[in-house]
């Protein structure tokens, strides 16, 4: 709990760090209804979700304006969220919904939301590294002080695409944050049997500024993004972020097994020791800038409110057969 006596930048500091509480049991919650209406044949196609992940999205755009671009991945439900978009368009598109980001077009692993600079999901591996490439190339030609951060998975790390985007951020200055969310698994293979080397060393051999930071501690990875960020606006150029995580779930929404590519033990374990929400949350309440009651509380309105969400989405139109045409740019 604050106190008035409390310094204003303490204040502050505790203000963000309850949001970013609040926003990561959102995220976690909307992916549990997401597993759910797959659960129950209520939603078309797969989804992959982001549930063990939520620092890294929370940390990251929180260190961003809204007026500042993301893109994402096939995984992408949580920097979506992260960045502003709202639940209930967002599930309208996850169930083809006219009501959708994309009119029910795109789905789960495409939706967009240009009025939080949202350029999109994309479910080609490093698909967006270019396109966040090419509005931080933009943002600069402009002058609009307008940072991009394309965020991808550890199986991006394989593209060619993303050393030919790095080295230009870096030959341009553009204001670009690479971040490679390592959760382990390039969907069923452990990363260290396809990635050679060492991870940030491909970023460094192009003199970008590099870290590697624990992607379960949205503190730390606020704090090192917010670095990032900063000198990006400065017009010093282009950073890589390496965070290390972890999915709860399988690669998609369909992958129930896992037993053959990783165990139980091993799930458990991050689960249990290694949650950033459980954390967090024991963090805030020994530090008394909340309580068990407190957060009990965030848990349950956001639970609801993902659940009006899914009821909207539900009950919304599909889009009419004559709209198929419309809204096609290729």
């Amino acid at each position: 709990m604050t106190t008035a006596t409390q310094p204003k930048e303490i204040l502050s500091k505790t203000h963000l760090w309850l949001r970013m509480y609040r926003q990561m049991v959102a995220i976690r919650q909307f992916e549990a209804q997401v597993n759910e209406l797959y659960t129950r044949a209520l939603m078309p196609g797969l989804a992959h979700l982001y549930i063990g992940e939520e620092a890294i999205a929370v940390g990251v755009c929180e260190a961003l304006e809204r007026t500042d671009y993301v893109t994402s991945t096939h995984r992408g439900h949580g920097h979506c969220l992260a960045k502003g978009a709202s639940p209930d368009l967002m599930f309208a598109e996850l169930l083809g919904k006219k009501a959708g980001y994309c009119k029910g077009k795109g789905g789960s692993m495409h939706i967009a939301d240009p009025a939080t600079g949202n350029l999109g999901a994309n479910a080609i591996v490093c698909g967006s590294a270019g396109i966040a490439t090419g509005a931080a190339f933009s943002s600069r030609q402009l002058g609009n002080g307008r940072v991009a951060v394309c965020f991808f998975g550890e199986g991006a790390l394989g593209q060619g695409v993303l050393y030919e985007v790095m080295n230009l951020a870096q030959l341009f200055k553009l204001p670009v944050i690479y971040v490679c969310e390592n959760n382990l698994y390039t969907e069923y293979t452990h990363f260290s049997e396809t990635t050679a080397g060492d991870v940030l060393s491909r970023a460094t051999a192009f003199g970008l500024d590099a870290a590697s930071v624990d992607g379960q501690d949205v503190r730390a990875v606020n704090e090192i993004a917010q670095r990032f960020v900063d000198r990006a606006r400065r017009g010093e150029g282009p950073a890589f972020l390496l965070c290390n995580t972890y999915r709860y779930h399988g690669h998609h929404v369909g992958d129930i097994n896992r037993e053959y590519y990783r165990s139980k033990q091993e799930e458990q374990e991050w689960k249990t020791q290694r949650d950033p929400i459980a954390n967090f949350g024991k963090w805030l309440i020994e530090q008394k800038l909340a309580d068990a009651a407190g957060l009990a509380q965030v848990q349950a309105e956001l639970e609801a409110e993902m659940k009006k969400a899914v009821d909207f989405a539900v009950a919304a139109p599909y889009p009419g057969v004559d709209e198929v045409e419309e809204d096609v740019y290729a």
